[in-house]
């Protein structure tokens, strides 16, 4: 055999060998990819995004996207190829596997905290909404879960609202803790709640919900430390003056929540909030309207102006990191809040470009 012959037969097994290493080597890295965008002023599957019913809605035109990512899922093993195609590729990311799912979760528990966070983020984005335009909503302190096999499996259920601890009014759901905790482990504390299936009935009707109970509990030990618990998890619930429903499947997370916020002022106000603009972004948002980071923001700016965007809003906080990459024919605002949201709108609306409040790499 020729010697050329034999060292390019050589070097090839030895890529084969190579290519057949990297993919039966496992490596403990995660990919993330731009996922799909969805208008939350249009339809999905031919269902409205957002449905509001008992209110005025006005006409909208343009778009108001939310975006998304994809994720490898917690029991997928990347192999070394994958990983070195993902690190040279532009339209995905490598990151270490622990980053997406800390503590060892498992799929189903991070799809299920994805979950929980995205309900209470289309909560958080009505309430901002409905602030924004001076519309009252009662807000309540709620039995958000309870531990089984705790003193108050039984008694006290998810649902409930909690009036009184001890004969002390609640106003925030970290109070419930610190009245509870005043007394030792194994003295009573009494609760005052107007229950679950009562609020219920009482907001079907577009009631205040009326009629408390009294709940007395034993306290037991923490399994850490000394202090009195009851096993329950306080939280916040909202009754709204009108319904809005938020349809949207297979979406997890919180970072839908400002542009819901804004599709539901576009929907309660005249006028279009966009101009008929194509504008997409991302960012939680709590009750009162401030905007937080999110993870992901250079895989949703791509999967953004994939889309068609060409204003993206950006949360003030991934600002450095969104305009350090950001994809061309995609303009970034910065907003800290709603209001910086809607302001921006406005100007964008108005072809004040060189007022919007920018994003920096630095």
């Amino acid at each position: 055999m020729p010697r050329r012959t034999a060292t390019m037969l050589a070097s090839t097994l030895i890529l084969i060998a190579l290519l057949c290493a990297g993919v039966l080597i496992k490596v403990p890295y995660s990919e993330m990819s731009p996922g799909p965008t969805v208008n939350t002023l249009g339809d999905v599957e031919g269902d409205p995004v957002l449905r509001i019913t008992g209110h005025k809605t006005y006409k909208t035109s343009g778009n108001l996207n939310m975006t998304t990512v994809r994720v490898t899922g917690a029991d997928y093993s990347m192999n070394l190829v994958e990983a070195v195609s993902g690190w040279l590729g532009h339209d995905s990311v490598v990151v270490p596997h622990d980053t997406l799912y800390p503590d060892g979760k498992t799929e189903e528990e991070s799809t299920q905290e994805n979950a929980e966070e995205f309900s209470q983020s289309q909560e958080s984005a009505k309430v901002a909404a409905l602030k924004e335009l001076n519309i009252p909503v009662t807000s309540h302190v709620v039995v958000s879960s309870v531990v089984k096999d705790s003193p108050s499996q039984g008694k006290l259920h998810a649902g409930d609202i909690i009036k009184k601890v001890d004969g002390t009014a609640v106003e925030k759901p970290e109070d419930v803790a610190k009245l509870v905790t005043k007394r030792k482990p194994g003295q009573d504390v009494t609760f005052t709640v107007i229950p679950a299936k009562t609020a219920a009935a009482a907001e079907k009707a577009g009631k205040q919900p009326e009629g408390t109970e009294k709940i007395t509990l034993t306290t037991e030990k923490a399994p850490e430390g000394d202090r009195a618990i009851v096993g329950i998890q306080a939280g916040t619930d909202h009754t709204f003056p009108f319904e809005i429903d938020i349809k949207l499947a297979d979406v997890g997370g919180p970072s839908a929540g400002l542009m819901f916020s804004l599709g539901i002022l576009d929907k309660l106000t005249p006028g279009q909030l966009t101009g008929g603009k194509f504008i997409a972004g991302t960012g939680t948002i709590d009750d009162d309207g401030k905007v937080g980071p999110i993870g992901g923001i250079t895989m949703k700016l791509v999967g953004a102006r994939e889309a068609g965007a060409r204003y993206f809003l950006t949360p003030d906080d991934n600002c450095a990191a969104a305009a350090a990459d950001t994809p061309d024919g995609l303009t970034l605002i910065r907003v800290k809040n709603i209001d910086d949201a809607k302001k921006s709108l406005d100007k964008l609306r108005a072809g004040d470009t060189a007022g919007l409040p920018s994003c920096s790499a630095g």
